[in-house]
């Protein structure tokens, strides 16, 4: 998805309205943190920067809601090449499944609006007694949800270093770093990966081999 811009705006409104926005000392540092976080769970980002559970917990709120009213409004659009990339692994037989930093209800609202509710096979968010990026909860949680037999038949894509930690932790067998998103090449290159791609469009050529059937059986 193309959503940074979204959220970092969305995160400047929420910590703004808990006394921590750019009027107040330290903001600099905060937007840093906030950049170098991309892809973790959004609460436990607030948790860290608001240091008060309830002030956490009330910033991911209005966060939430200002991302919500940008995805009404059609501020969060998918990467192109992305919706044939996704046919194409599914054609394969290769099961597709979403994975984010926000809430359960806002994913399920991006994926509503984008149309994309057959387009994959389970979307996920942390959530109660299942961890966002960096820890592997997603996307264990996504091999449980589509009966995959072993994590060596997972691989895992994302443009953060969170993501990649995650596939490392998980144990996929491939964990690719996407140069078309949160994070810059020279970030994922020190995180741990398999691969690096220009974009979700070479997900087909790096997973498909070339004896795949046309589609799923």
């Amino acid at each position: 998805m193309r959503d940074d811009d979204v959220a970092l705006t969305a995160f400047v409104e929420a910590l703004a309205a808990y006394g921590a926005g750019p009027d107040i000392a330290g903001f600099d540092d905060r937007l840093t943190f906030v950049r170098r976080t991309m892809g973790r769970a959004r609460i436990d980002v607030f948790r860290v920067l608001l240091g008060d559970e309830s002030r956490a917990q009330h910033a991911n709120q209005v966060f939430e809601v200002a991302v919500e009213s940008a995805v009404a409004q059609g501020d969060i659009t998918p990467v192109p090449g992305a919706e044939q990339a996704i046919s194409a692994l599914r054609d394969a037989g290769i099961a597709v499944c979403l994975a984010t930093g926000y809430s359960q209800r806002t994913l399920d609202r991006i994926v509503d609006a984008i149309g994309w509710h057959d387009l994959v096979d389970a979307a996920l968010a942390p959530g109660p007694g299942r961890r966002g990026r960096p820890h592997p909860d997603l996307i264990l949680s996504a091999l449980i949800a589509l009966g995959i037999d072993s994590v060596g038949e997972v691989a895992v894509a994302g443009d953060s270093v969170s993501d990649l930690v995650a596939g490392r932790r998980a144990g996929a067998s491939v964990v690719a770093g996407v140069l078309t998103g949160a994070h810059r090449c020279e970030d994922l290159v020190r995180a741990p990966h398999t691969h690096l791609v220009e974009g979700v469009w070479d997900l087909p050529d790096l997973l498909i081999p070339e004896t795949a059937p046309l589609s799923a059986a």
